[in-house]
């Protein structure tokens, strides 16, 4: 995958359309098209920073992946948890998209059906000891279930590492 160049724009990172490798990174799952640029999500960046594929510039100067990670949580408040998960499923194959509605974090592609078939898995991720009303979880589980999407709880440790957990209906009674 080519080096693309973006820019850090108010918090958001911007990749201009008008250079190689951005339909690379279009193909690939990155990024929302808006006007002449690829807007990209804060864990994308992250990870594509990371790996050496995107250069991202703030006032003329680049930045490194510590300084684009500290401007990025000014915005978004749960960046590194997110980028974390997001790295691992994408370093198993998956491609990851943003979560639709009630707090999930990401829709999941089979590996290869990105652009083929719908999203399998709605990813619901958090940090190891927060505590989540079940309200959330079963509202949550619902709306995946009425997508027809399995339901992931993607739980990170202190270390970093993540367990993940299929949810199913819950049924008392």
């Amino acid at each position: 995958m080519k080096v693309v160049r973006a820019s850090l724009v108010d918090g958001r990172v911007l990749v201009p359309l008008n250079q190689d490798g951005v339909d690379e990174l279009v193909g690939r799952g990155y990024g929302v098209r808006e006007g002449d640029a690829l807007a990209l999500q804060p864990y994308e960046a992250l990870h594509l920073l990371e790996r050496g594929n995107l250069t991202v510039e703030s006032a003329g100067r680049p930045l490194d992946f510590q300084e684009l990670l500290h401007r990025l949580s000014r915005v978004e408040e749960n960046v590194w948890i997110r980028y974390i998960i997001y790295r691992d499923l994408r370093s198993r194959g998956y491609v990851v998209r943003e979560g639709v509605g009630v707090g999930l974090d990401f829709r999941v592609y089979g590996k290869g059906e990105y652009g083929k078939k719908p999203a399998k898995y709605l990813v619901y991720g958090i940090l190891e000891g927060t505590p989540i009303p079940v309200e959330k979880l079963v509202s949550a589980l619902q709306h995946a279930q009425n997508l027809k999407k399995n339901l992931i709880l993607a739980v990170v440790d202190r270390k970093g590492e993540i367990v993940y957990y299929s949810l199913s209906k819950l049924s008392l009674g």
